[in-house]
């Protein structure tokens, strides 16, 4: 039920000449931001020095969102809603930051900027200036999730908020540029994956100012019938207000917003009360003003408002360009400032009050710093699920099948706190976590058919119905934002889509932490599955492993990558990711039935130190080795064993050590990354001067990247390099040269007498070919390959390899 505050006319012409007072402030303190270093209420004549050198921002989105945002603080006093803020135009940073100042949260957050004219001047002079704040909503603005630069998730983040949330409320303003992209477009899906008993609500408010940049935008075009048809196409239930006058503006701005309140509530009300969580047509609102609203009407004999040329800085004034400056106090004296700030430059009482209170307030609301309220999530020990590897390579297991497991049980021991969900392009069942399905179903408000439809109902743990990586990855995003847990999983080559998303996500968690305000949210876990040496039949436009290399750029301190080799040890990385914080997990997992090699201890200590030598696979015996053998992935690790067996019954006195790595960035240097090795532990597992032979699952210039500034350069990598063809799984090895005949070739190679070994180079060689011709007959790989057991080696010192 909704709790109407009844002291208040809210409707009054008084109230809304005082909302008005508020929006005319906001405006006010946006242009100040964009030209003005001091002076900032122009108390004393206009002065070249109180200009900045080089105005820099954006105007034509700013006043209608100034003017939702006035009528959303409205409708959350008179309603007593939890609601917050999510901006999606571009770059509108003056909004959040205007209005929070306004209700003095950027006072609470930022005690320096204080409600006077020195406050103001700090506030003006800092805005997209160096050392100061960004153009845009950032994470240095109170009240933001969502970067303003980052076009097309808004309403992606939005609904990902609500998820779990009840009582709340996320206004998404969309920018009508914003609306034109893939990612927008298939997010207004989203009202299919929202349960009126369990969730909260996503209002979305498509903001219709007519222009891009340069161009004028697509939906701004279509007329409201056309609109209307288009938006009860996807099930919403749209309610317009357009024009330009103030005077009408206002009051039609307040009923409708009251009507779409009331009617949420209703829904609401309605789903809980009766049990009935079938999908409603849930409201939007079209929101139709002049980009540039209430600026210059025009500029150089051309229209500035309502035309792409308020789109930035309208007027041309500068510190070295002071000739239009009459224009520029024309324009801020518009607002009429003296009527709305006191002596000391603070907000009259009476227009003041109209700002909600507390955490009432959009910028405090505490979803948008929800690190403060994260719950735990209850886990078991991975090792239940554990498989017995006490003789390594003896069993076959599909890895993402034993993961299903453990995530069925962390399902049941969080459903009470509803804080983890998993999120996916319909490719979970691919993907081989199908247990889960046993604990939960897959969220889903249209219309299910039985028995066509399977684990679908209105309350599920999954959402992957829709086939978007931008909408699952976008939901994830808000799902941690706002203080939950998860994953979301993706054939990997698909993961490329979002990579841009993961990029702003990455820059979100950098710029966070460097406000001490700001807690620590959930980490980003993302799961890589269907990879590049998996593929049998989906082919070359299925295969790119290049994420790892793509994160791998970034702040080390925010990216973790884990290439775990069997189901074991991709149990310890979900054991120690599933609460972490502050960081992006990239998890590269196989589906498909291998041999598994790991103990439960082993895959401890392979994730807890990142890697490890692997001492029944090796026969240096702690000494020093001839040859380094090391691989990272589960494709590699396979091929690198076997190579390992041929050379051991080919030269079984070769002093082999082998590597596996877990986490493949603990290879960095610590002069680069302080979790990384230092040159000394560097050394101590792959030697200063011995061949290493490196399988590796990504793109080779990484581990090449990784080996840069150590002391070993006798590296050769063996890896994804980018042949690739609908074939066997085997032969992608081979068309990579990733497999174990060109892994023996190149060691046998490296070594200093290796022309005593062309022999084992031939033999190599006749494999390959055996292998090309065969599978060309067969359309399988050869038996020797696809029957291999790992069956260990025997030291060349002390007899019996043996797990240690």
């Amino acid at each position: 039920m909704l709790v109407t505050d009844t002291k208040v006319d809210y409707s009054s012409q008084e109230y809304l000449d005082k909302l008005d007072a508020f929006w005319r402030a906001a405006n006010y303190i946006s242009v100040g931001q964009l030209y003005l270093k001091s002076n900032p209420l122009l108390r004393e004549p206009l002065k070249a020095e109180d200009i900045k050198v080089k105005p820099i921002g954006h105007w034509g989105t700013i006043p209608g969102q100034n003017f939702i945002y006035a009528h959303l603080n409205r409708v959350i006093n008179k309603y007593d809603l939890n609601m917050f803020y999510i901006e999606g135009p571009g770059h509108g940073g003056q909004v959040m930051v205007s209005n929070s100042y306004l209700d003095g949260s950027y006072t609470e957050i930022y005690p320096q900027i204080t409600q006077d004219i020195p406050g103001m001047t700090k506030l003006f002079k800092q805005f997209s200036f160096p050392g100061g704040i960004a153009s845009h909503a950032a994470p240095e603005t109170p009240g933001s999730i969502h970067e303003g630069g980052e076009l097309g998730y808004s309403l992606s983040h939005g609904t990902g908020a609500i998820l779990d949330n009840p009582d709340l409320i996320a206004a998404v303003v969309v920018g009508d540029g914003e609306a034109e992209t893939g990612p927008l477009a298939a997010s207004w899906f989203s009202n299919r994956f929202i349960n009126p008993i369990t969730d909260g609500a996503v209002l979305p408010i498509l903001h219709l100012n007519g222009f891009k940049i340069s161009n004028p935008t697509l939906l701004s075009r279509m007329s409201k019938e056309e609109l209307t048809a288009y938006f009860k196409g996807y099930g919403w239930e749209p309610y317009f207000v357009e024009g330009s006058e103030p005077a009408h503006m206002h009051p039609a701005m307040a009923e409708t917003l009251d009507a779409i309140v009331e009617r949420i509530g209703a829904i609401q009300s309605y789903a809980r009360e009766n049990n009935d969580s079938a999908r409603p047509a849930w409201p939007m609102l079209v929101f139709r003003s002049p980009k540039g609203w209430t600026g210059p009407k025009e500029w150089d004999q051309v229209p500035n408002e309502n035309s792409f040329r308020a789109h930035q800085v309208p007027i041309p004034v500068d510190q070295k360009h002071m000739e239009h400056a009459d224009a520029l106090l024309q324009w801020l004296n518009s607002y009429r400032p003296e009527e709305l700030f006191d002596e000391k430059g603070r907000l009259h009482a009476e227009i003041a009050e109209l700002a909600p209170k507390g955490d009432r307030r959009m910028a405090m609301n505490p979803v948008t710093n929800a690190g403060k309220r994260i719950k735990d999530l209850k886990l078991p020990d991975f090792r239940k699920y554990a498989l017995d590897n006490s003789e390594p390579g003896k069993q076959t297991a599909q890895d993402m099948s034993v993961l299903g497991k453990y995530l069925k049980e962390v399902i049941e021991l969080n459903e009470t706190s509803k804080n983890f969900r998993i999120f996916g392009p319909d490719e979970t069942m691919s993907n081989r976590l199908a247990p889960v399905f046993e604990a939960t179903k897959r969220q889903w408000l249209e219309k299910i058919m039985e028995p066509n439809d399977e684990f679908m109902a209105s309350y599920g743990r999954v959402i992957d119905s829709q086939l978007s990586e931008h909408q699952a990855e976008g939901l994830l995003e808000g799902y941690v934002l706002t203080g939950r847990h998860g994953f979301f999983a993706s054939y990997e080559a698909f993961l490329r889509v979002v990579d841009s998303m993961i990029t702003q996500h990455f820059k979100w968690l950098r710029k966070a932490t460097e406000q001490s305000w700001r807690a620590d949210i959930p980490s980003l876990n993302i799961v890589a599955t269907s990879t590049v040496f998996q593929q049998d039949h989906n082919g070359y436009t299925h295969q790119d492993p290049g994420l790892l290399g793509h994160l791998a750029d970034k702040k080390p301190e925010f990216i973790r990558e884990y290439l775990p080799a069997d189901a074991n040890t991709l149990l310890a990385v979900f054991d120690k990711v599933l609460n972490d914080r502050q960081k992006i997990n990239l998890i590269v997992s196989s589906k498909h039935p291998r041999p598994q090699f790991f103990s439960a201890d082993e895959a401890q200590e392979l994730v807890d130190n990142g890697l490890k030598i692997i001492d029944w696979a090796s026969t240096d015996q702690g000494g020093e080795p001839d040859l380094v053998m090391a691989s990272s992935g589960t494709e590699p690790t396979i091929e690198s064993l076997a190579a390992i067996s041929m050379l051991h019954e080919k030269l079984p006195q070769l002093k082999i050590r082998y590597i596996n790595v877990v986490d493949l960035l603990k290879l960095r240097s610590r002069k680069l990354d302080p979790r990384g090795l230092s040159d000394e532990e560097f050394d101590r597992y792959f030697t200063a001067d011995k061949p290493v032979i490196f399988a590796f699952h990504g793109y080779e210039g990484l581990i090449k990247d990784l080996f840069f500034e150590r002391h070993n350069h006798h590296l050769h990598v063996h890896g994804y390099r980018e042949n690739g063809d609908i074939t066997t799984p085997f032969d992608m090895r081979v068309l990579n040269q990733m497999d174990r005949f060109d892994l023996v070739k190149e060691a046998v190679l490296s070594l200093p007498e290796a022309g005593q070994y062309a022999a084992i180079v031939k033999e190599m060689e006749q494999m390959l070919e055996k292998h090309h011709q065969y599978i060309r007959e067969e359309g399988v790989d050869l038996p020797e390959v696809d029957s291999w057991v790992w069956k260990g080696v025997k030291s060349s010192i002390q007899g019996a390899g043996t797990r240690r």
